[in-house]
């Protein structure tokens, strides 16, 4: 089996050799080579043609971010992220995802992390994973982060005309008759998709979002915080005991499952830390599996990009329990073909859709 070769960019000797040794050991990987900067990273990598690099965001003379705008540019390979979980890491690696990283990952403490072994299987998963990215894709960039409006606005004058014969409690809450709810789970490639996603979707949506999102702790929030300023509807990292409202968004806290349960008429959230599960906490099965025991909701199930299977059997739970609809990303869009494919070989799936028409699919099921 051919092995995937690796360029290593970071601005420490320490780093680079702790990076190189623990990849190194994974019988897919191969090392060819390291830089210490971004501009020699700009160089290794037209010498030596890399499958995957990984890079730092902070290096002096040309800074991770800087030198992932060139490459994108020039000579686009899947790049891994490697990040501090501060506000401001946390900042630079929406903006890496931005300019067209596949993924990243956290350093365990700061720059410096004695202690890399911790993310060591993580590393190696990773930048497997990242060698499969849809690379055409990753330099798409030009609509990532911008409003569209034309569908909103459809939207908005059918809500409005619906909402003046509605006198039954407020316009926005899940105890009204008309119960809908929208479930997403997505992994690599997923904050992309998640912003595409959720900024054509209208303020006044008549259904409440919650979202899982493959990503460690102190990441979420950040995330959240972002998608917030750029979209119309309201969009907050959960908390427990959340009561859930239409026309917000939830979205999983690194380190949590998302499970729903009752309180009266109310919806509320619950965050609990059992077991991963295959590998994931939070689990896109398990929030699917939750929301399969609410008998009398609509469902509008979606599954976009990400490696591996996850969503698969929560999807198979949740379409044995009343109304749903799936909505797969097509192998066109998705960054990695490996979660939509897995529920649309499963035969889960009723619509599959480019990303940039997955909310109008939403709304068409809505």
């Amino acid at each position: 089996m051919k092995r995937i070769n690796v360029l290593i960019v970071d601005d420490s000797a320490f780093m680079r050799k702790l990076i190189a040794d623990f990849l190194s050991q994974d019988t897919r990987l191969q090392v060819v080579g390291t830089a210490r900067n971004g501009e020699d990273g700009l160089r290794k990598i037209k010498e030596l043609n890399p499958d995957v690099v990984t890079m730092d965001v902070e290096m002096p003379v040309l800074n991770g971010l800087e030198a992932l705008k060139m490459i994108m540019k020039s000579k686009p390979v899947p790049v891994v992220m490697l990040s501090s979980t501060t506000r401001e890491g946390a900042d630079h690696t929406f903006a890496a995802m931005e300019y067209g990283a596949v993924d990243f990952i956290a350093k365990p403490s700061g720059p410096i992390s004695l202690d890399l072994h911790k993310i060591k299987a993580e590393l190696a998963e990773k930048v497997v994973s990242a060698s499969n990215a849809n690379i055409k894709n990753l330099g798409k960039i030009s609509s990532f982060g911008k409003k569209h409006t034309k569908l909103r606005q459809n939207y908005s004058k059918i809500e409005l005309n619906k909402s003046i014969d509605q006198s039954n409690g407020p316009a926005f809450k899940t105890n009204t008759h008309d119960k809908r709810i929208i479930c997403i789970g997505t992994s690599t490639g997923g904050p992309r998709a998640l912003q595409r996603v959720l900024t054509e979707l209208p303020g006044n949506l008549n259904a409440p979002v919650l979202i899982v999102q493959h990503m460690p702790a102190g990441f979420t929030k950040s995330l959240a915080s972002r998608l917030n300023g750029l979209s119309e509807l309201t969009v907050k990292e959960a908390e427990e005991g959340d009561v859930l409202e239409k026309g917000t968004a939830y979205i999983a806290p690194g380190g949590f499952h998302l499970k729903v349960g009752r309180s009266g008429r109310d919806l509320v959230l619950h965050l609990d830390e059992s077991p991963p599960k295959n590998g994931h906490r939070p689990s896109v099965d398990i929030m699917f599996e939750s929301l399969s025991e609410l008998k009398d909701f609509r469902k509008i199930a979606v599954i976009m990009t990400g490696m591996g299977a996850d969503g698969r059997e929560g999807l198979a739970a949740i379409k044995k329990s009343g109304e749903v609809k799936a909505i797969a990303e097509s192998m066109e869009t998705s960054i990695v073909f490996g979660m939509p494919r897995a529920a649309i070989e499963a035969g889960l799936i009723d619509d599959v859709q480019n990303v940039e028409r997955i909310a109008e699919s939403i709304l068409k099921f809505v």
